[in-house]
């Protein structure tokens, strides 16, 4: 049981994944990502997040919280999440997702191959 003080988040992937397949929720990712960048930086930052806090139902986050959700996915250092990070990060995050990547991998991989015939 989650203490007082603890976020706990609901994995609903799994399920996203069943009724969108591989490349329509790679699409709700992306769409995801710019709904919560920074137009003019191109990526998701401290102060973009804490704008978009109540679309995310996370409106008591600290300052601290905020730095440490995007750190934990700013793999280049830069200070903020590019796509690739934040898809990379969601997949991460979702325990369901990572054992079942390497399938969501090969339908992505199917479908671009049949675009291309």
């Amino acid at each position: 049981m989650a203490g007082r003080d603890e976020i706990v988040f609901e994995d609903f992937f799994p399920a996203m994944v069943e009724k969108l397949g591989a490349e329509g929720f790679m699409t709700e990712l992306c769409n995801g990502f710019r709904l919560l960048m920074d137009g003019e930086k191109g990526m998701i930052t401290v102060e973009s997040l804490k704008k978009n806090l109540a679309l995310l139902g996370l409106q008591g986050m600290s300052d601290d919280e905020l730095v440490c959700m995007v750190s934990e996915g700013d793999l280049n250092g830069d200070g903020g999440l590019d796509e690739m990070e934040f898809c990379t990060l969601m997949f991460r995050l979702s325990p369901a997702l990572m054992k079942s990547s390497r399938t969501l991998l090969e339908e992505a991989l199917v479908s671009e191959m049949q675009s291309f015939n």
